[in-house]
């Protein structure tokens, strides 16, 4: 069986923001070590496949930080989508390229942006994964066990007793239910059977290819267009005239919520989508007053804070439960739970026709 990889690595991390950037987004920057998110997924993935058999897709804004960052990847891997429509025609995209290239393969898809703490465990999951998705026309996704209530997340239902395939728990999926609100969230927690959706996949590429075939006719057309096409014109041409046809939509409502035989394997393997500011206070250790402290900072009775330097010292007195980040041009002041809200400056900022800040 050969496994291939989709990196999906276009977004602009805008939630992370001020240090997210349009020209450097979150994948690219060192949130948790020295390295940047996207080369901590590499190196993951390299634990399992060869660097030949890994695609990135993203935009042509960050082909080059790509190839800055990666400097081993095939150039060929690197998939650019003209303009974001988002994830079910990055998938189908990247669908008929590896089709090419490798087929028969089963092909995982993970975003870029994810923190996840324990590879080994990552890989032997994937190894299962795969293993399931080569059985009849299964589609498979990894569901992250919830430690508790979170209403920023989408949660997956298993149905049933599970099957044991190495030693993994394999159950069948219900149904894919969009974000909860608090209650909702604590039942699902109470449960046991709700997972919050990774928003990592593993299929065939001949299963995924048919789904989208049957499910969106009109994307199915689309790619076998550039597919035919591929072989007579420059790839990128191609794709930069027939991939804004596409419909913007998920891969979740696209094929997800709609296709039988659909399976999640529960994982604990320190997974955080690294969403917001907040994430920082599960991905790094606190200190004494349950601070997340970067760079150079005094404190004196602040309690809770998520505070980030650029290298002037930030001072702070008898604050609580704020996010305070600091860079060469913006800083940011805003309390922890308007976290999720911070893109709304980024739209103020468009109105303003202040862009230079993006």
């Amino acid at each position: 069986m050969t496994i291939t990889c989709v990196i999906m690595a276009g977004g602009k991390g805008e939630r992370f923001w001020p240090k997210s950037r349009t020209n450097l987004p979150k994948q690219f920057l060192n949130i948790s070590g020295n390295k940047s998110m996207i080369q901590q997924s590499i190196e993951r993935l390299e634990l399992l496949i060869d660097i030949s058999q890994i695609f990135i897709v993203t935009n042509e804004l960050y082909a080059e930080l790509l190839k800055a960052q990666i400097p081993h990847l095939p150039h060929d891997n690197i998939i650019i989508e003209p303009i974001g429509r988002n994830t079910a025609p990055c998938i189908g995209l990247a669908s008929i390229i590896i089709e090419e290239r490798f087929p028969n393969s089963t092909m995982v898809v993970i975003p870029s942006d994810h923190i996840i703490q324990n590879d080994e465990g990552f890989i032997n999951i994937l190894k299962t994964a795969a293993q399931v998705a080569g059985t009849n026309c299964n589609l498979v996704t990894l569901g992250i066990q919830p430690t508790y209530p979170e209403t920023g997340y989408g949660y997956i239902e298993s149905a049933g007793d599970p099957q044991l395939v190495n030693e993994l728990n394999v159950y069948k999926v219900s149904t894919f239910v969009e974000k909860p609100d608090y209650e909702t969230a604590e039942a699902y927690l109470t449960a046991g059977n709700f997972y919050w959706n990774s928003g990592i996949f593993v299929w065939r590429t001949e299963v995924i290819r048919a789904y989208i075939k049957e499910l969106m006719p009109e994307m199915h057309d689309i790619l076998e267009t550039m597919k035919h096409a591929f072989a007579d014109a420059d790839r990128n041409e191609i794709i930069a005239a027939e991939f804004g046809k596409m419909p913007d939509q998920s891969i979740d409502y696209g094929i997800m919520e709609k296709a039988r035989d659909i399976y999640v394997i529960p994982c604990l393997f320190g997974w955080d989508d690294v969403g917001s500011w907040t994430a920082l206070e599960r991905i790094n250790e606190l200190d004494e007053h349950g601070n997340v402290i970067k760079g150079n900072i005094l404190n004196i009775d602040t309690k809770r804070c998520i505070i980030e330097s650029n290298g002037k010292l930030i001072a702070t007195l008898g604050i609580e439960d704020l996010i305070v980040v600091d860079t060469e041009d913006v800083t940011l002041i805003c309390t922890k739970d308007k976290a999720q809200e911070v893109k709304l400056l980024l739209k103020e900022l468009r109105m303003q026709k202040r862009e230079e800040y993006l």
